[in-house]
């Protein structure tokens, strides 16, 4: 849980894109600003230089372009939560993003409010992903990849296997204690050698493994 005030670091090649989020997240007593840049290169020299807790990701930008600073930036010592943002919710390249490290989307036409409601939710570690939105971007792929997620998930035991479907699903650990009747301590251990047998960086790819192998229930 971030106490301290959320740092964040606005990426996008439309200044007035970035003008616009620093006014919406300048708003809120407990979120800050603390960086801009209009290309991928600038956006991983801002996260070095400004250590947020979390970065607002534009895709498409020239030269160096948002999935492949969200590589770099998910490669760093204390990477921060790269949440992408994007025009349309059903779309490759974040989902080439979300596998890359991002821990979530954001449409730009999300409401102020929920912005920062999200963003903080991003600070705290959490998954800013429906299970919806994810059901669409499974969809939306290219279908190469449900075969391989079910050879993945072979790997896991049943009860690994059942932990992941409730990623998937979108609860968090204390959910799916409930729903498993375990505590929220031995689903976050469930969890833990789950994302590392799958070699996932976080719950969103875990999350998309499931929905990809036939897992979920929403």
């Amino acid at each position: 849980m971030v106490s301290e005030t959320v740092r964040v670091v606005v990426v996008d090649d439309e200044p007035m894109v970035c003008a616009h989020l620093r006014t919406i997240l300048g708003s809120a007593p407990d979120v800050e600003v603390v960086g801009e840049a209009q290309d991928g290169a600038a956006a991983v020299e801002a996260v070095v230089r400004h250590r947020p807790h979390v970065v607002l990701m534009d895709l498409r930008m020239p030269g160096v372009d948002g999935l492949t600073a969200t590589e770099r930036i998910a490669r760093l010592p204390e990477a921060p939560a790269v949440v992408v943002l994007t025009t349309f919710d059903a779309d490759q390249h974040v989902l080439r993003a979300l596998r890359a490290g991002a821990s979530g989307f954001l449409v730009k036409s999300t409401p102020p409010e929920d912005l920062i409601g999200l963003v903080r939710v991003a600070a705290d570690g959490h998954t800013v992903l429906s299970p919806q939105a994810a059901k669409r971007l499974v969809a939306a792929s290219d279908g190469t990849g449900r075969q391989r997620a079910q050879e993945a998930v072979r790997e896991l035991t049943d009860r690994e296997r059942e932990v992941l479907a409730g990623i998937g699903d979108g609860l968090s650990n204390a959910q799916i204690g409930e729903r498993l009747f375990l505590s929220e301590a031995t689903v976050k251990g469930y969890v833990s050698r789950a994302l590392v047998k799958l070699e996932c960086a976080n719950r969103v790819q875990a999350g998309l493994i499931a929905h990809e192998a036939g897992l979920t229930e929403r």
